[in-house]
């Protein structure tokens, strides 16, 4: 059996505005905003206890402690697979995270679902999901989707009314002028959750939602969201989303992680930027997924000068204090904590090291010391080493 671990991740300085959700640099690959200026890549009680908890109540099904990695759907769909599959037979690892929907707003396979015909947004990166996910079941390979949320630029062009709107009528986009929409939108609710219901009917055993937050920057602060902001604050506006995609979900049996900024962790002022309260999520959601890569802690955060350069103590002080907010010592009930870890060399940040085999283990062994169990890589190129990980073999 396979053993998994639970990180995550943290910042304690407001520095949302210099980190990004992702960056994905390989060619074909989109590259998502890590602020106006700059690129970037990235996305208890007892650990047995927090395993055991709110994911156990919503699925029969046995789930592993996820030791995975991040996948594209132009990889999944190519020969590359075939590669990365044999990785995780060779090694512990033993879950994928797959791009169902991706930053451009494009369904990595020609879905059979009435949005996606309407819109025509199913693109055949993947051209037989049954075929793929049969194999990976055979592998035993715990599927995870990814569905990137309010950053969709086809839908934005879809439904107009949709869409984040400057107050000059122009469209709120990141960097690379991928357009947002609003987060209030129960439209848009409905359709995230429609295609996390489809990914779940072609045999995802779990949906991870990216992007699960408000945008930033000037156009963000200035856009018409429709709603009183005093009364309808961002924080219910994202609860809301996950409440409402949850109780669909559950019923189908399958599980909900979301992606987080590490910087809303004890900081109420990015809290109030994106609309990510980590505890009140950690209520919310079965899984919490926060980014606790060492890149994205600016100088000074937990008393070092370049925090890249210190991937151990990083992410273990990171979900040390996650663990302070989710009130996991004092025996609290919340959602499983599953960090995403850093598999690439961040070479934006000034004074930053290689990230090889030694760093990526190094935070994997952060993870098991703060008392966390679950951890996924990423790497936009999804290029993982072999040697990586121990023997898939080992209890």
């Amino acid at each position: 059996m396979r053993k998994l671990l639970i990180i995550f991740i943290i910042i304690m300085i407001p520095c949302i505005v210099s980190c990004g959700d992702r960056e994905e640099t390989a060619p074909g690959l989109h590259m998502t905003e890590v602020s106006e200026s700059m690129l970037m890549e990235e996305n208890t009680e007892t650990e047995q206890e927090t395993q055991e908890g709110t994911i156990a109540d919503h699925s029969e099904k046995e789930r592993p402690a996820v030791k995975g990695i991040y996948v594209t759907g132009s990889v999944a769909g190519s020969e590359r697979m075939n590669d990365l599959i044999t990785l995780v037979d060779a090694t512990e690892l033993n879950t994928m995270v797959i791009d169902v929907k991706n930053d451009e707003g494009e369904i990595t396979w020609k879905m059979d679902s009435g949005s996606v015909l309407e819109m025509g947004n199913g693109v055949a990166y993947i051209r037989d999901i049954d075929a793929l996910m049969e194999t990976l079941k055979k592998h035993e390979i715990y599927t995870i989707a990814r569905i990137v949320c309010f950053k969709d630029p086809v839908f934005a062009q879809n439904h107009v009314d949709s869409a984040l709107k400057k107050p000059d009528g122009g469209l709120v986009t990141d960097a690379y002028g991928l357009a947002w929409v609003n987060p209030y939108d129960e439209e848009v609710w409905a359709y995230l959750t429609e295609i996390a219901q489809a990914a779940l009917e072609v045999g995802f055993d779990e949906v991870q939602f990216d992007y699960v937050r408000f945008p930033i920057g000037e156009d963000a602060d200035a856009a018409d969201y429709k709603v009183d902001m005093s009364v309808n604050t961002k924080e219910q506006a994202i609860s809301g989303f996950l409440s409402y995609a949850c109780s669909q979900i559950h019923e189908k049996g399958g599980v909900v992680t979301a992606d987080v900024f590490g910087t809303v962790i004890g900081s109420a002022t990015d809290i109030e930027r994106v609309g990510q309260n980590y505890a009140e999520l950690g209520k919310t959601v079965d899984v919490l997924s926060p980014m606790v890569y060492p890149s994205h802690y600016g100088p000074g955060v937990f008393g070092f000068d370049v925090p890249d350069a210190h991937p151990y103590d990083t992410v273990y002080q990171a979900l040390m204090l996650s663990q302070d907010v989710l009130g996991q010592n004092a025996g609290e009930s919340c959602a499983v904590v599953r960090p995403w870890l850093q598999a690439f060399t961040a070479t934006w940040v000034s004074g930053h090291i290689s990230y090889e085999v030694q760093q990526i283990q190094e935070q994997i062994q952060a993870v098991y010391d703060a008392g966390y169990e679950e951890w996924i890589l990423w790497n936009a190129t999804c290029r993982y080493p072999m040697d990586l990980l121990g023997s898939g073999q080992a209890e």
